[in-house]
């Protein structure tokens, strides 16, 4: 049978200064990420950013230049990938086409030379695990893209490992299956509680699934934190730009703790900014932090002008030009007591200053520093 591993948990994972250089190249500089035993981390960044080669590495299929892998305290760099008891279900599936589902679920049992009442006692384990019970003697085309994924993770999940590795897994699923398979996902790694780290370039699947997320550029891991801290706190201008959406305003920090843009526009902040009187820096606000409405008594707000204006049914969407000639986007909830302005009114335009991030021109991320 498939067992929960001991205390219900996967294994520990580590990676220190995790290298690998392709001449010149710098794919992946000096990696530092320790995943907790049943954890769900997500390697998330745009195409380059090292987050498969990182992947690659730890399952054995691409060698370090330098660096180690840890899994359970013990080195695993130099172990062939048949040694690592690792599982990896790709994003292409890897099934052999000439093989029966339950042929191709088994294949990692024989090569580990399990005896035939095991690999059936496993294989049919597995098949209800994954909700695949009746198709075991079909072969792989004769199954929809959502079926071929599940048998890839039977397969994966077949030899008990002691980690799940899964490079963008649902990337060739249309947008509906996608949702679905995110809540199997899920489903699975509750029940089993493998330690799982998975690769995707898409943020709403990473922040959705994932217990923690490293987000990565140019090879390096900019921040790593949970889904609400990415969002909410980012650390450099390009999480923030990478993650959600973000206004970003230029500009320096006021004597009173205000930050003024370079246009002149105040905006009030609140907590420690990180930033001396004077420096300059960026001021990131998502767009639904702000409002219509007054959320101060003492709050004058900015004026500005409704330039555009998008329905988009859960929430309707703005362009607002506000005094110093910035333009805001503004996102406002569609529901009754929403206030609703149209194209040409003048408006107020209110944040709390908790709301506001001050971004410091000296941590912009790797993108800017590799340029």
């Amino acid at each position: 049978m498939i067992d929960k591993p001991q205390g219900g948990r996967g294994g520990r994972l580590e990676l220190s200064r995790l290298t690998k250089r392709h001449g010149k190249l710098l794919a992946v500089d000096s990696v530092d990420l320790q995943v907790a035993s049943g954890e769900f981390v997500t390697l998330l960044g745009p195409s380059g950013s090292g987050k498969t080669t990182t992947l690659m590495m730890v399952a054995g299929f691409t060698t370090p230049s330098s660096g180690d892998i840890f899994l359970d305290g013990r080195s695993i760099a130099s172990l062939a990938p048949e040694r690592r008891n690792i599982g990896v279900v790709f994003q292409n599936y890897a099934l052999f086409p000439h093989m029966t589902v339950a042929a191709n679920v088994a294949f990692p049992l024989k090569m580990r030379r399990q005896s035939r009442a095991d690999i059936a006692t496993r294989v049919g384990d597995a098949m209800r695990l994954v909700r695949l019970e009746g198709l075991e003697q079909r072969l792989p085309r004769q199954l929809s893209g959502g079926q071929q994924q599940r048998v890839a993770i039977a397969r994966a999940l077949v030899f008990n490992p002691d980690l799940l590795l899964m490079d963008e897994p649902l990337g060739a699923l249309d947008k509906s299956l996608r949702g679905q398979m995110q809540f199997e996902l899920k489903r699975l790694h509750a029940e089993l509680g493998v330690t799982i780290v998975y690769v995707t370039h898409d943020q709403e699947e990473a922040l959705t699934m994932s217990d923690r997320v490293a987000l990565m550029n140019k090879g390096v891991i900019e921040q790593l934190g949970t889904a609400r801290e990415l969002y909410e706190e980012p650390i450099n201008r390009f999480v923030a730009e990478f993650i959600g959406e973000s206004n970003l305003i230029d500009g320096r920090l006021l004597e009173d703790g205000g930050f003024a843009s370079t246009g002149g526009t105040r905006f009030r902040v609140a907590g420690d900014t990180g930033l001396r009187s004077g420096e300059s820096g960026w001021l990131a606000v998502r767009p639904e932090k702000f409002s219509f409405v007054p959320q101060a008594p003492d709050d004058p707000g900015i004026a500005g002008r409704i330039s555009e204006q998008v329905y988009v049914g859960d929430f309707t969407r703005y362009r607002v030009v506000v005094e110093g000639g910035i333009n805001l986007a503004i996102k406002v909830q569609n529901n009754r007591s929403a206030v609703r302005p149209g194209v040409g009114e003048e408006v107020r335009v209110f944040l709390n200053p908790g709301d506001a991030r001050v971004l410091s021109n000296l941590n912009q991320g790797v993108s800017d520093e590799k340029a």
